[in-house]
């Protein structure tokens, strides 16, 4: 792909940078801000700089904010004794989209997978744990992808809590095994966090 300027052409690769963009689209993206007001451009600009230099992490739940903990944990009409356990924000924002949990969160950042070098200590176990034990967490619903990594992620957190008397379930197998959360159908993702199962019974299979 030949370019008439450099400006446009580094504007290009840096879009093309982005998850699921190629070249084409990053030009077709680029080709329509030259389109638009200098002064919408610089709004656009100026936002994502914001975000990337402003936005925080909860100090509770690993969530994305805007304070030090975020509008999910800090809503007193949610459930604050139900916790929906998730790998990454991208979760929280597909369970949200349903409108059928009124829960809060913890944000793994991961799971457990050892062929890709990831371990228990990388990921945000131990102060779900600690949340866990100090908040008298009631239920404790898992919503991790049904694979292999996922089950394996969610047997080692319920050993780390067992004895503590949280009732611990995942969401039903609407899901496929296999399949992956943030790309499932709004309607299916509601239904299998309203039928969740007791994670004895989503091991065994019963």
């Amino acid at each position: 792909m030949q370019f008439s300027s450099s400006l446009l052409e580094n504007a290009v690769n840096e879009f093309a940078k982005l998850p699921g963009i190629g070249k084409k689209t990053a030009l077709r993206l680029v080709l329509h801000l030259l389109k638009m007001d200098a002064s919408n451009v610089q709004g656009f600009g100026e936002t994502l700089i914001r975000m990337r230099q402003e936005i925080k992490f909860c100090q509770r739940c690993y969530n994305i904010a805007d304070a030090d903990i975020c509008s999910i944990c800090s809503n007193s009409m949610r459930k604050q004794e139900l916790i929906c356990v998730v790998e990454s924000i991208r979760e929280v924002i597909a369970i949200e989209s349903t409108q059928q949990y009124n829960g809060i969160y913890h944000v793994l950042g991961g799971i457990i997978s050892p062929l890709d070098g990831i371990g228990p200590d990388q990921l945000n176990i131990e102060p779900l744990v600690s949340r866990v034990l100090k908040e008298h967490t009631q239920e404790l619903i898992f919503a991790l992808n049904p694979n292999i990594q996922g089950d394996t992620t969610i047997y080692y957190i319920q050993k780390k809590l067992q004895g503590s008397g949280v009732k611990v379930t995942t969401i039903a197998r609407g899901i496929a095994f296999g399949g992956e959360l943030e790309y499932a159908d709004e309607m299916t993702l509601a239904r299998s966090i309203t039928n969740r199962l007791p994670v004895e019974s989503y091991r065994t299979g019963k």
